[in-house]
């Protein structure tokens, strides 16, 4: 009986491994040029799925609030493209800034997406 899970589990890694949905992005990371404080900058990112089942993007991770995601709703069909749009606000920001941002979604691995940018501080009187 041991042997017939084992062998069970085992086919089932094998299948995890095999297929799935996967993200091609040509180009995870961007660089801004220098910016004033108080901009909101926008960026997209566009990818495909090249893997072999939708690809589901279901949230994002930031380390502030300050950086918004969005992203298709819908799956995405194998082959197919979409595009992550970030928007960051530079308000209260100076200096460089280089913040990651985590997708979550089905895909085989996970997905970090990235961005540099050196704010230029408000003159304050």
């Amino acid at each position: 009986m041991r042997l017939f899970f084992a062998i069970i589990i085992a086919l089932s890694s094998a299948f995890t491994f095999t297929g799935g949905a996967e993200f091609f992005i040509k180009s995870k990371n961007h660089d801004f040029t220098d910016t004033n404080e108080g901009v909101v900058l926008e960026h997209d990112y566009h990818f495909t799925n090249t893997g072999t089942a939708p690809l589901i993007i279901s949230d994002y991770k930031v380390a502030c609030t300050c950086t918004k995601i969005t992203f298709p709703k819908n799956p995405i069909a194998p082959k197919q493209s979409g595009t992550i749009h970030l928007s960051f606000d530079t308000q209260g920001k100076y200096g460089y800034q280089n913040r990651k941002i985590e997708i979550i979604s089905n895909a085989k691995k996970s997905v970090f997406l990235s961005f540099r940018v050196f704010v230029v501080r408000e003159n304050t009187p």
